[in-house]
């Protein structure tokens, strides 16, 4: 690789640092097959080796033994990663390529971590917004106010946004209709089973998932409590950490991790349900990010073993009936962090496929990102546009009325594809589907 010249001994001792941190064995596991190159987004598009995830995990590798520096080059390759984990579902040694890439997000946090522009904004996010409900909804009760009194469309009429740094200008384009405000007072501490109660279960109510879509939030904890369960909101849970981790702000994500599981511990609660994917699969490796704690290692571990994506956990048993009829024609697009990171397909399907009236299309490369990554099509959107309009294309060969998915970032980015291309088709996440499902045999109900 054209990246990879030595500028060290391959003998010489791990670097210290971030990747110090990192179980060495990770990157031994890849036999370099190439198995997983046609997996990966990126090759897919620019067909480059440092661009694949054998490529980057050499780059890792060398930067851990010293025999290279992180060069522009090499942080650009590392970089462009969309953190998708399409290759772990690829890999037949189980290379395990989430971690390898959060260790290496964290080395380029550390050593490189840009203007003071860029930390400061990175900071004010990580640190002092995504960790801090009632502040983040102040924000967005801000955004919302910038809706309502029609500056928005002002704005985006008026060509504004085009003078604006890249970056906020992506931002504004993904920004969703907001909920109403009435609807941004704390979710019910305890919602009551309906029917015979079959357990309890905590529910991260997230971050951005409820600041922006409280819907969401809604919607799962109607469909939980329909089948059974008692459904229970830590009043002490903030962000679970997943977007800091995949961002390489390990320390954080890593404080947020013993923050979340001291509160759900404290709920005394038998599952703890999460609708956002990126956040389930991160919650599902606190034993792992946590591994290094003595106090916290074990707990970490037991509370990932209690994690489950809300698909996961509605597809164990049959869903309790009735579900009203959705005529709708469907297609479902897998988010990376349950296909990939909690092996999650199967289910999300099955419980579309129990709503009479929907027809269910697949999706071409159902399994392959959207382009959206956490903030990746904000700090890439180049490649994240190439990436949503490869999805778009799938999308309108299903000629679907509905998209489906289960996680904020995807639906996001798939509403700003549709929007873009003039569809009016819906994105929806499956619990809302489900929800509708159910509100409308409660209608017909004598």
């Amino acid at each position: 690789m054209a990246t990879a010249t030595a500028a060290s001994t391959p003998s010489s001792p791990p670097r210290p640092g971030v990747l110090a941190e990192l179980e060495y064995g990770l990157l031994l596991q890849c036999v370099h097959c190439g198995l997983c190159l046609p997996s990966c987004p990126t090759y897919a598009e620019l067909g480059q080796e440092p661009d694949s995830p054998r490529g980057r995990i050499y780059l890792i590798k060398a930067l851990a033994d010293r025999r290279i520096e992180l060069s522009d080059s090499a942080a650009s390759h590392l970089s462009l990663c969309l953190g998708c984990r399409a290759c772990e579902t690829a890999c037949p040694s189980g290379v395990q390529y989430g971690h390898l890439i959060e260790a290496g997000r964290a080395e380029l946090e550390t050593r490189r971590p840009g203007s003071p522009l860029r930390r400061l904004v990175r900071r004010a996010a990580f640190e002092g917004l995504l960790p801090r409900p009632r502040l983040l909804r102040l924000v967005v009760g801000a955004l919302r106010v910038y809706q309502r009194s029609g500056l928005q469309r002002l704005v985006r009429a008026s060509g504004l946004l085009r003078l604006l740094p890249r970056s906020l200008g992506a931002s504004e384009a993904l920004l969703p209709p907001l909920p109403p405000a009435g609807r941004q007072g704390p979710l019910p501490a305890v919602t009551p089973a309906r029917g015979s109660r079959r357990g309890s279960v905590g529910l991260l109510h997230g971050c951005v998932q409820d600041a922006v879509f409280r819907p969401h939030n809604e919607a799962t904890i109607r469909c939980l409590a329909r089948q059974g369960v008692e459904v229970r909101v830590p009043r002490a849970q903030a962000c679970c950490g997943a977007l800091h981790a995949h961002t390489g702000h390990s320390e954080t994500a890593r404080a947020l991790a013993r923050a979340t599981i001291a509160a759900f511990e404290a709920a005394e609660v038998e599952a703890v349900v999460v609708n956002a994917a990126g956040c389930g699969a991160h919650m599902k490796a606190y034993g792992h990010l946590l591994r290094g704690d003595p106090a916290w290692a074990a707990r970490g571990a037991a509370f990932a073993r209690k994690v489950a994506d809300v698909t996961e956990f509605l597809a164990r048993a049959p869903l309790a009936g009735p579900l009203g009829p959705l005529p709708m024609r469907a297609t479902y697009h897998d988010p990376c962090h349950l296909v990939h990171g909690q092996k999650v397909r199967s289910e999300p399907r099955a419980l579309l496929r129990a709503v009479p009236g929907l027809e269910l299309v697949e999706l071409g490369e159902a399994e392959m990102c959207c382009g959206s990554a956490g903030i990746y099509n904000l700090t890439e959107p180049v490649m994240a546009q190439r990436l949503l309009d490869r999805k778009m294309a799938h999308v309108e060969a299903t000629h679907a009325t509905t998209v489906v998915t289960a996680n904020p970032g995807c639906i996001l980015q798939l509403a700003v594809g549709l929007r873009a291309r003039g569809r009016d088709a819906e994105v929806l996440h499956v619990v809302e589907v489900l929800d509708r499902a159910y509100a409308v045999a409660d209608r017909a109900a004598p």
